[in-house]
C-alpha cells in the first residue's frame, strides 16, 4: 500500500473541518443568501435590510401606551367584578374559579391597550387590578345575602307572631326612643359620612380573601389559591412579546 494513500485514508481528528450546509448562510427572514456583513437576531442570521426593518417595526414602550393599557385594564376589572358578583348573587356562593376569568380578562385588555407591549410595571398593575376586582366583589355579594336574610327573617316573624289587638290599639311607648333636645351650641352626635362608609366597605372588601381564610380556613384557602392562579394568569399575559436581541454587524 502506498504511504501517501494511507495518509489520505486515515481520519484527521486534530483538525476540525466545517462544511457549509445549504441555506446555512441565508437570512432567516427573507431566505436570501448572505454575502458580506450580517447580523444575528436572537442568534439567527439575518441580512442588514431585514434587520433594519425589524428594528423599525418593534413597538417602543411609552407613557401613553402604559396609561392606555391601565385604562383598558381598569375597564376589564370592573366588568370582572360585576361578573363575579352576579355569579355569586345568582348562586349564593362565591365561586373562586371566576377569578381565573377575571385575570384573563385583565391581561387581554391591557395587552390590547398597549398594542402588545408589556413589562414589569404592566404586570404589577394587572396583579393589583385582578386582586381588587375579585376581592371587592365580596361587597355586593354580602349586601345581597344580608338583604335576603332580612327579608326571610321578617317573613318568618310575620307568619309566626300572634296577633295582639290590644298592643296594636295602644300607642307605642316611645319614651326610650325620643332624644332630649340638645341646648344650642352643644356638640351634635357624629354620624359617619358617605365617604367614610364607602372607604370602610372598600377596606373590608380588599381584606375579604383573608377574612374568609380566618373564618373558614378550608374554603378560604381554596379561594385564595384560585385567586393566586388568576393573578398569575394576568401576570404572565402582561409580560409582553419576547424581546428581540440584535447583535452585529459581523
Amino acid at each position: 500500500m502506498n504511504s501517501g494513500e494511507g495518509t489520505k485514508a486515515t481520519p484527521q481528528f486534530e483538525t476540525a473541518e466545517f462544511q457549509n450546509k445549504p441555506g446555512a448562510n441565508a437570512c432567516f427572514v427573507c431566505h436570501q443568501p448572505i454575502s458580506g456583513s450580517y447580523y444575528r437576531i436572537n442568534s439567527r442570521m439575518a441580512c442588514a435590510a431585514c434587520t433594519e426593518r425589524l428594528r423599525a417595526s418593534v413597538p417602543k414602550d411609552s407613557h401613553a401606551a402604559f396609561v392606555r393599557a391601565s385604562i383598558f385594564g381598569v375597564g376589564a376589572a370592573i366588568v370582572g367584578l360585576v361578573l363575579y358578583a352576579l355569579v355569586g348573587i345568582a348562586t349564593g356562593l362565591e365561586i373562586g374559579y371566576v377569578s381565573l376569568a377575571v385575570g384573563w380578562m385583565v391581561g387581554v385588555a391591557m395587552m390590547k391597550g398597549s398594542g402588545g407591549l408589556g413589562g414589569r410595571r404592566y404586570q404589577i398593575v394587572a396583579l393589583l387590578l385582578t386582586y381588587a376586582a375579585v376581592s371587592l366583589a365580596a361587597i355586593p355579594i354580602a349586601i345581597s345575602q344580608s338583604n335576603k336574610m332580612k327579608k326571610a327573617a321578617q317573613a318568618q316573624y310575620q307568619n309566626t307572631s300572634p296577633q295582639n289587638d290590644s298592643a296594636q290599639s295602644s300607642p307605642p311607648d316611645s319614651s326610650g326612643d325620643e332624644q332630649p333636645a340638645l341646648p344650642e351650641g352643644s356638640p351634635q352626635r357624629h354620624t359617619p359620612g358617605m365617604a367614610s362608609v364607602v372607604g370602610y366597605m372598600a377596606l373590608l372588601g380588599l381584606a375579604s380573601p383573608f377574612l374568609e381564610l380566618a373564618s373558614n380556613p378550608f374554603n378560604g384557602l381554596i379561594g385564595l389559591v384560585i385567586l393566586l392562579v388568576g393573578i398569575r394568569i394576568a401576570w404572565r399575559m402582561t409580560r409582553g412579546r419576547p424581546a428581540l436581541a440584535f447583535d452585529g454587524p459581523f
